[in-house]
């Protein structure tokens, strides 16, 4: 069978996905008066990673979000989505280190107190070794910061967590992401300044603008934005079609053709389009591709590699659990790498306030044991280091439920980018009508309103013929549309966006 939701007309856009990236571009397309398809394979929501998970009436995000952009026009969108429905939040994040909490970014009499005078002397004395001292050409993460702050600081504030959220060694991590890291935070300088006497320690520096006390947060959790967005695709005549998943993608002289969709009954059909919108990730969009692209093509795609996390949900018999809206886990001695307390987001993401909902992350490729066990003994594990870690009794877990994202971060090793180039000149040269945005259709890694914006610019280009380069989206989180290619590193993505560490070169 075959399908196109506009007969007759000579453009209609086919979107490969629901999530930020894919619903922007075609919320985009509709302000343009362009007939739009969305396909998504969930069969129940939209959203993708920033979706909205319902469990016993408490309300669960697939990992925290913050709706915070330095885009004016991102942030305008979404008050137009939401009116009323978004609202600020006064931010509380911090780290949780052998039991004790600091906040984060750090404060000069938190980081006191919680380390105490003899933890502070052994740092300003570890530092002061590696300053004596320091690892000659570092290499490593580790060494690298151990140089900066001291080997003291470094275990504390970066080694577990990085471990945890990487699945690699910070001795095998890159010197190189080090740099851009700790400038972007500035967590360590500022923790350097709470426990060195002024004689060894730099000028006060301010906290980046990255690290904001406030944001904004839909009253229902961030999938109610996508949620909207549909409704309102909806309302158009632009319904997003759920449950049906892409299974191939036809292409011939030079243009991609249709998608062939599989829906919850196993039947399949042709959607037809004149241009196509991917969000899929690049391994499985290359794989899916009839005629196959040339062996050249495939290889460099299968060699996009990506992170994947378990978000173990769980329902507890307490109001009150921990003000926060999120912590790190710093303790080595549990999994869990980060810790969500929906509850402090809004009061609408649980049913009975006498209940509260803790989504725990972790950090997991799709090949580890881990990604395998049943839901019981994670549901079990997540019950287990809560106690371990104080935060409640065993008895006060009522319920939860599990939820496994996959590819939840591109993963940049030192050959991604020759691999992503292959791939991304072929589709240049061999399909112009296929355009890659968000987060995994670009293997970059953006935030919500990054990918939303290179949606929104892809969109642009089909409706009205513009040149907008959705690869210069995330130089520096900023979004300046008019840059030129040779401004920002070429548009390979190298001198571009959020950087990820990498092993070290063998």
């Amino acid at each position: 069978m075959t399908d196109s939701t506009s007969p007759g007309s000579t453009q209609h856009v086919v979107v490969m996905g629901a999530g930020p990236a894919g619903l922007s571009a075609a919320y985009e397309l509709t302000r343009h008066g362009t007939p739009v398809t969305v396909i998504e394979k969930d069969p129940h929501t939209v959203g993708g990673i920033a979706r909205t998970l319902e469990f016993m009436g408490c309300r669960f995000d697939v990992g925290p979000h913050r709706f915070f952009s330095k885009s004016a026009e991102i942030e305008a969108l979404w008050t137009e989505v939401l009116g009323d429905e978004i609202r600020p939040v006064s931010r509380l994040t911090r780290i949780l280190y052998r039991g004790k909490f600091f906040d984060y970014p750090i404060r000069a009499s938190n980081a006191f107190l919680g380390l105490g005078p003899v933890e502070t002397a052994r740092c300003v004395a570890s530092y002061a070794q590696a300053r004596l001292r320091p690892v000659a050409d570092p290499k490593s993460f580790e060494d690298w910061v151990s140089n900066q702050f001291g080997h003291r600081l470094f275990e504390i504030f970066f080694k577990t967590y990085t471990e945890k959220v990487w699945g690699i060694p910070t001795s095998e991590l890159s010197a190189d992401w080090a740099g851009q890291r700790i400038r972007g935070l500035n967590l360590v300088e500022v923790i350097r300044n709470a426990v060195l006497p002024a004689s060894l320690r730099g000028g006060e520096r301010a906290v980046v603008k990255t690290l904001v006390d406030a944001f904004r947060y839909p009253r229902r959790g961030a999938g109610q934005m996508w949620e909207s967005v549909a409704a309102r695709l909806a309302k158009a005549g632009h319904g997003v079609r759920l449950g049906e998943e892409v299974v191939a993608v036809r292409h011939a002289s030079g243009r991609v053709l249709s998608v062939v969709v599989r829906d919850g009954r196993g039947a399949t059909l042709d959607v037809l389009g004149s241009e196509f919108i991917s969000t899929m990730p690049i391994r499985e969009l290359i794989a899916k591709l009839q005629p196959v692209a040339p062996s050249i093509v495939r290889n460099a795609a299968d060699a996009l590699a990506y992170r994947d996390f378990i978000t173990v949900n769980l329902v507890l018999d307490r109001a009150d659990v921990f003000p926060d809206q999120w912590i790190y886990v710093h303790d080595p001695g549990v999994k869990v790498g980060r810790i969500a307390n929906f509850k402090n987001f809004s009061s609408a993401m649980v049913a009975d306030g006498g209940l509260s909902g803790l989504g725990m992350e972790y950090f997991c490729f799709d090949t580890d044991g881990m990604w395998g066990w049943p839901d019981a003994e994670l549901l079990d594990l997540g019950r287990r280091e809560l106690v371990t870690l104080g935060i409640c009794r065993a008895d006060e877990v009522k319920a939860g439920m599990v939820y496994r994202q996959p590819k939840a971060y591109p993963v940049y090793d030192g050959e991604y980018l020759g691999h992503l180039a292959v791939v991304r000149e072929w589709l240049a040269r061999a399909l112009p009508n296929l355009w890659l945005v968000g987060r995994n259709g670009m293997h970059h890694y953006n935030n919500q309103d990054h990918s939303m914006m290179t949606g929104i610019l892809v969109a642009r280009n089909i409706a009205t013929g513009a040149h907008f380069d959705p690869w210069l989206v995330n130089t520096d989180a900023e979004y300046h549309e008019e840059e030129r290619a040779d401004e920002a590193g070429g548009g390979g993505g190298a001198a571009t966006g959020r950087q990820v560490p990498q092993r070290i070169a063998s």
